[in-house]
Parts: structure tokens; C-alpha cells; sequence
């Protein structure tokens, strides 16, 4: 590890000391240069880009020394230079304004720069420039439209020479979007060709036979639809031909996009997931005239059943390969209960900062409504070379189940992650009975020869707005919604309240109440049943 990351660290600055060179600036820099002719509808980009309603008038913002600001935080930084801005400024400004402000740029950093450079800003950049061309480049004049397309061009050409080396699906399908867009703006054959090939690339590697994201990450799904969208409008109005390829993962995303969020509206907490208003989405796939519908019950190692009033969701699916798990949490068999919109049950939610130690916890088994031996999570995580965190223990789900009647449903399914440690395998079945508005858990501990015996907890987190009332009955806690009222009973193990932490907000956590069944595992195999009764 430690020769790996001083390999790494060296490679690194040997390659920067190349990026910064006259060499390097001279092979990415186009001799020959076409012209921008297809130019997109700014409504294509509205899935991503911020569209206020009231527009700013570049005249408003102190444009003379913009680029002479020194004290901005680093995300601050990032923002103003890829330029993604321009999307909140009026078409009536000045594009006088618009066009200096962007000719200082070019001036100032027409060659490497390591930060305004990095893929991400670098491909914003690109996808602004070319979309807002009405402000950018219109109404430039002849040296200033070829100043705009040499910097295009050599950015594009650094792209290309970049992408290859990334390892990130993020950067990795925004710089190909930035490539397809400059091959299909310019008529440019190779930049076309290569992002096409590179967007069927990121197609195959990145997701399952049933085309889930490999992650299993809910927000990538989201992210790559997108995207995808986009690129599928740009091919569409440019008159340039759509890939297959292109309309079938669009297909089907679409239908995971259904299952996890369109039919139920609600964001479910599992697996690096935080709450997330997707109805500006909806609406843009809508005016967009895209229409998804799926009848699955289970995809992508979840299982979701609902009705009108009732959401029921449960992570039934094994851990994804470590190259994949870089927001993976390890919740296996945890369970999230919806009533008329709130959540009766929960998810502790993800704390997306990887520098803060709260991801780590927010991506412990504790932090999930599921069980848990020794106060010991099932998955570990460890850092590589590059800083990023992965998962480097696995396990398997099986025995699932999945029935959906009227008048009854369940979710079952088993893993293994505590058989080599603790040789006992945890099988749950999470069962509802609509015309009672009643939840029953039977948590089944199964041992095998390797048993060792310890301690167990089964947790059940809450909304940080859930009340919690302990009863005298040892057996019984009341839960108190913001619609509606819980009895939560069992009487196998100890119950009791703790004080925990909910990360269901992006890289921000609040306090919240925990409900939780313990005791001590034994060596014949033990049934935990627990129920959740609506009060009427």
C-alpha cells in the first residue's frame, strides 16, 4: 500500500511536470480549425443547469476584475470557472459583457492549469460555453470567435488525452458529453467518433444484466439518465444519427428511475442515497415528451411494494465489486416503511464527504434498520492509494422472496455476512397487512458449526421529527408521526430508545431517535419477531 501510494505520488508529478510543458501545450493545440455550427436549445441542459426565474443581467455583477478575486473557497472557485453561471444570466445582457468576460479568461488560461483544467470543470466549461452561445459567441468578432474555437478545440484535445486515465464514472460521462457535444457543434468527425465510443465504453462496463447501475447507487442512476438524455437531444437536434446503444440504456434507466423514485416520490436511503428533489426532473422529462413505467418489484438488489398510502423498501441485494462501492454502505437487509408520505421507519441517510469521518459512520451497519452481531459492521471499508474509500470484505444475499397480494405482501431474503466470524446467517422476512396497517419482522438468527456466541442489535431509526414514548408494558414504545401513530412491539430481547445521528441531508446530520431490540445470541437458531401497528 505504502509503495503503491509513493509509486502513485511520483507518477503523479512526473506527469504534471509534462502537462505544464511547451511540448504537451503544442500537441493538444489545433492547427486547423472549423467552425461552431450547431449551436443547442438552452432547454436541453435544464435537467442540470439551476434556471431561475428571475435572470441576472451580466451588467450586475462586477465583471472587470472577475478574475482578479482571490478569496473564494475552492468550491467557489470551481463554480465561477466552469462557467456554469452563464445559465442564470438574462440573453438580454450585454454580449459585449458576456464575450470580455470570457476573452480575459481565455488570456489569462489558455494553457494547462491543473485546477481549471481537472475533467469536470474543464467539461462544464465546454458544455456552457457551446449552450450559451448567444451570449459567448454570436455576436464576437472574427479573432475572438477563433480565439473561442482554438481554446475549444485545445481543451477538447486535453479531454480526450485525460478521460482515458480516469477512473471516476462522474468525470468520465460528463467529459464524454463535453466530447460528443464539440464533435456534433463543430461537424468534427474524430471528437464525435471518439466520444461515441467511449459513451458505449461507459454503457457496457458500468451496469448489470438488468441495466442497474453496478454501484447500485441511486443517485448514479439519476446522474447517468441524465445524461444520457442530454446527449441523446444533442444527437436528436443536430440531425446526427442516435446509437441503439443510446435509446436502450435510456429505456431501461428510465424503468429503474421509475421503480425508485417515479412510482413512489420518496427518496429511500440506501446505499450512498440522501433526500433529493427530483420534480424539476420530472417535469423536464415531461416537457421533454419522455414517459417511463415499470411493474418490477425487485431491481437492482432492492425490493419496493406500494400501494396508495404504504411504501415498503428493503435492500435485498449483495455488496457491488470494490471498484464500484465507492459510495456503497453496508445495510444488507435494512428496511425503510413509508406512510402517506413519512417515513415511519428509516435509513440513518449518507454523509457524502469522504474527508469527514461521519461517512464512515453513516456507512456502518449501526447506521441502518437491520441487525447487527457484536456491534460490528458487516462490510469494511478501506482507503486506497487515491484516497477514495471501497469496500474490502463481501458477502451473499439469498432465499429471496417477494410476494404482493391485495392483502398482504413480503419482502424475505438472507445474507452471509457474519458466517465466517460468527457462523450464523441472518435471514429476515418484513410482511404487511394492509387492511390492518400492520408490519411484522421475523428477524431468524440460522447457525452452523462455526457458531460463536455474542451480543446482537436490531435497529430501527427515525425521522429526527419522530416522537418516541416508552410505555410502561417493557414490550411496547409508542411512535408518534407527523399524520399518524405507531405501537411498535416485541418481546423477544430488550427495547429501548437511543440517541442517534441522521445523515439524510446532503453532508449534513441532525439527531434523531433509535429505536432497538438486543440481547444475546444463542447456539440453536433464535426468532426476534417485532410488529409495527398503526393506532387508530
Amino acid at each position: 500500500m505504502i509503495i503503491n501510494q509513493s509509486l502513485y505520488q511520483v507518477l503523479k508529478k512526473i506527469r504534471k511536470i509534462y502537462l505544464n510543458s511547451a511540448i504537451y501545450d503544442k500537441r493538444i493545440s489545433s492547427k486547423s480549425l472549423k467552425a461552431l455550427t450547431y449551436k443547442p436549445s438552452l432547454k436541453i441542459l435544464g435537467s442540470i443547469a439551476k434556471y431561475e426565474k428571475t435572470k441576472n443581467k451580466i451588467e450586475d455583477f462586477e465583471t472587470e476584475k472577475i478574475w482578479e478575486v482571490k478569496k473564494l473557497s475552492y468550491k467557489d472557485y470551481k463554480k465561477l470557472n466552469n462557467f456554469f453561471w452563464l445559465f442564470s444570466v438574462d440573453l438580454k445582457s450585454s454580449k459585449k459583457i458576456c464575450i470580455s468576460v470570457i476573452d480575459k479568461w481565455i488570456e489569462s488560461n489558455q494553457k494547462y492549469n491543473d485546477d481549471l483544467w481537472e475533467i469536470d470543470t474543464l467539461s462544464r466549461r465546454i458544455i456552457s460555453w457551446i449552450t450559451n452561445s448567444q451570449l459567448t459567441y454570436d455576436e464576437g468578432g472574427k479573432i475572438f470567435k477563433e480565439k473561442f474555437n482554438k481554446i475549444i478545440f485545445k481543451q477538447t484535445n486535453h479531454l480526450i488525452n485525460e478521460i482515458k486515465r480516469s477512473d471516476n464514472y462522474h468525470d468520465k460521462l460528463i467529459g464524454c458529453s463535453a466530447i460528443i457535444l464539440a464533435g456534433v457543434s463543430y461537424n468534427h468527425e474524430k471528437y464525435l467518433d471518439f466520444g461515441l465510443e467511449l459513451l458505449k465504453k461507459i454503457i457496457t462496463t458500468s451496469f448489470d444484466t438488468e441495466y442497474f447501475p453496478k454501484s447500485r447507487n441511486i443517485r448514479q442512476l439519476v446522474f447517468y439518465l441524465k445524461y444520457f438524455i442530454i446527449l441523446r437531444e444533442f444527437l436528436k437536434e443536430s440531425s446526427t444519427e442516435i446509437p441503439e446503444y443510446l435509446d436502450e440504456i435510456i429505456f431501461h434507466l428510465g424503468k429503474g428511475y421509475n421503480f425508485v423514485w417515479g412510482s413512489v416520490k420518496q427518496s429511500l436511503l440506501f446505499n450512498g442515497n440522501h433526500n433529493s428533489n427530483l420534480e424539476d426532473f420530472d417535469i423536464y422529462l415531461d416537457y421533454q415528451k419522455y414517459s417511463f413505467k415499470s411493474e418490477k418489484r425487485d431491481l437492482g438488489g432492492y425490493g419496493i411494494l406500494k400501494n396508495k398510502h404504504v411504501i415498503l423498501g428493503m435492500d435485498i441485494g449483495s455488496p457491488p465489486e470494490s471498484k464500484f462501492s465507492e459510495n456503497y454502505q453496508s445495510g444488507p437487509l435494512s428496511f425503510e416503511a413509508i406512510y402517506r408520505g413519512t417515513k415511519i421507519i428509516c435509513n440513518s441517510g449518507y454523509y457524502q464527504n469522504i474527508k469527514n469521518k461521519l461517512n464512515l459512520i453513516s456507512r456502518s451497519t449501526a447506521a441502518h434498520s437491520t441487525l447487527i452481531l457484536n456491534n460490528n459492521s458487516i462490510v469494511t471499508f478501506k482507503r486506497n492509494f487515491k484516497g477514495k474509500i471501497y469496500n474490502k470484505s463481501n458477502f451473499n444475499t439469498s432465499k429471496k422472496n417477494i410476494v404482493c397480494e391485495k392483502n398482504y405482501w413480503l419482502i424475505k431474503s438472507s445474507h452471509d455476512g457474519y458466517l465466517k466470524n460468527y457462523g450464523t446467517i441472518h435471514e429476515r422476512s418484513l410482511e404487511f397487512f394492509p387492511e390492518k396497517n400492520k408490519f411484522v419482522g421475523t428477524d431468524k438468527l440460522i447457525k452452523n458449526k462455526n457458531f460463536i456466541p455474542t451480543s446482537f442489535d436490531i435497529r430501527f431509526h427515525l425521522m429526527p421529527t419522530t416522537k418516541v414514548t416508552k410505555t410502561q408494558d417493557k414490550n411496547i414504545i409508542l411512535i408518534e408521526l407527523e399524520n399518524s401513530a405507531w405501537r411498535f412491539y416485541s418481546v423477544n430481547g430488550s427495547i429501548d430508545v437511543e440517541t442517534g445521528l441522521y445523515f439524510g441531508n446532503k453532508n449534513n446530520y441532525l439527531e434523531n431517535q433509535n429505536i432497538f431490540i438486543s440481547g444475546l445470541t444463542e447456539k440453536d437458531d433464535q426468532v426476534i419477531k417485532w410488529e409495527i401497528t398503526k393506532i387508530e
